[in-house]
């Protein structure tokens, strides 16, 4: 497969692995993620130049309960305490103060055959909203995507998403005029094999925000990511 932008989204797959497949009403993951998009890594040819990673990494083939999504998401001891969430709306904009992101959101759906759509290579600095799932600030886990790197402008708008730490903060702007204050609670790098569909896509008691990226060290071999990058993060009080 062509390797040059799609005039309206993108198949993650490509240079960059294997597609999203939607099934139903849910999405499952079969493998990773956001991949056509995160080209470029080829130009990157010193440790300075390579994206930030986070220091929490999941094994290939493996299920690591220090890398699945907070506790919060599950009610331990029965009490009926769920928050109810904010009304559906649409995304607009995205802030993570740290990695001085500051970016407008597109929707994204799926394709055809059932792939997840990721934003256009020409528009590599915007972030895109998975609109078949929750809106940020809704009950449920809201999924935001992004490039990493592109071959024609270099970092995108998610370089440094491997950056983020515990207790930061990120904000979603919405098209009914409020915004949605999320605390990130982890960060994690998963092999695209392992990808952990149910913390992502699964079922919560509380409004979640999902931010992902490609991560890792580019491949040259194989023209690939070999993992994800994943932001955890609940909706703060």
């Amino acid at each position: 497969m062509s390797s040059r932008p799609d005039a309206t989204a993108r198949r993650a797959d490509g240079r960059h692995g294997r597609p999203w497949r939607a099934v139903g009403a849910a999405v499952v993951v079969l493998v990773a993620m956001v991949g056509s998009g995160m080209i470029g890594a080829a130009l990157q040819t010193t440790e300075a130049d390579r994206p930030p990673q986070p220091t929490a990494r999941a094994g290939a083939g493996t299920s690591d309960p220090t890398l699945t999504a907070p506790f919060e998401d599950a009610d331990l001891d029965g009490a009926e305490s769920t928050p109810a969430g904010l009304p559906r709306s649409a995304p607009s904009a995205i802030s993570i103060p740290r990695i001085g992101v500051d970016a407008q959101i597109i929707a994204l759906g799926t394709n055809p055959d059932g792939t997840v759509e990721v934003p256009p290579l020409e528009k590599a600095m915007l972030a895109g909203w998975y609109e078949p799932g929750p809106s940020p600030g809704e009950l449920g886990n809201a999924v935001i995507v992004g490039h990493v790197d592109s071959a024609a402008i270099g970092a995108a708008v998610f370089f440094s998403l491997g950056a983020l730490q515990p207790d930061d903060s990120i904000t979603i702007s919405r098209t009914d005029g409020t915004a949605a204050h999320f605390q990130v609670d982890s960060v994690a790098s998963y092999p695209k094999d392992a990808f952990p569909t149910d913390q992502v896509y699964g079922p919560a008691n509380r409004p979640g925000l999902r931010v992902i990226t490609c991560g890792g060290v580019f491949d040259e071999t194989l023209g690939d990511y070999p993992e994800n990058v994943i932001v955890f993060a609940t909706l703060a009080d």
